[in-house]
């Protein structure tokens, strides 16, 4: 599904609105394992992922741990960073082959004021992604492992593609854990 597809299905705007709109969208590409957004910069572009699929992540005492999955026709932002305008200690990688859409976020903000359905869409978008963040706190404090693994399954084809060690981190567990809930789920 296109974007422009995509977003009327959440909230459709004019057309005015979607040329605007279009006008400050710039496709980008990214290889395997490509940083999007380094750890302790400043995030001040919104991203859709198109193709591909792209995670946040920290690391902690030198782990690197896999806070977020992003597949096509997900947002991903770090959003502490975009809304308080301060550097982050999480980063944005590719995980695959990706590819973006990226909307430079004054650019965004700055059309809130002209096109109210943009304002409410992207208000819509960014609620979505709050939800989606709750009910992944709610299920590492309420969900075993193999059941988060099972939903990220049901989330998506794309699991295949991402590394052992990117989902037990994102699942909180370790990569013999993981061998473990998948051989027992086969």
């Amino acid at each position: 599904m296109n974007f422009l597809t995509y977003i009327d299905s959440i909230y459709p705007i004019s057309i005015e609105a979607k040329e605007a709109l279009n006008a400050i969208i710039k496709v980008k590409s990214f290889k395997k394992n490509d940083i999007i957004q380094g750890i302790d910069t400043s995030c001040r572009t919104v991203y859709i992922v198109q193709s591909g699929c792209a995670r946040i992540f920290y690391f902690k005492n030198g782990s690197d741990i896999t806070e977020h999955f992003a597949f096509e026709n997900e947002i991903i932002v770090r959003a502490e960073s975009l809304f308080l305008k301060k550097p982050t200690s999480k980063g944005i990688q590719a995980i695959d082959q990706t590819s973006m859409l990226a909307i430079d976020s004054e650019s965004l903000f700055n059309l809130y004021d002209q096109f109210h359905d943009i304002e409410r869409l992207f208000r819509l978008i960014f609620e979505k992604e709050y939800v989606s963040t709750v009910r992944r706190l709610e299920s590492l404090q309420f969900k075993t492992a193999k059941e988060r693994y099972l939903e990220l399954l049901e989330s998506t084809d794309y699991v295949q593609k991402i590394p052992l060690k990117f989902i037990a981190s994102y699942l909180g567990i370790t990569q013999v854990s993981l061998s473990r809930i998948r051989a027992d789920i086969n």
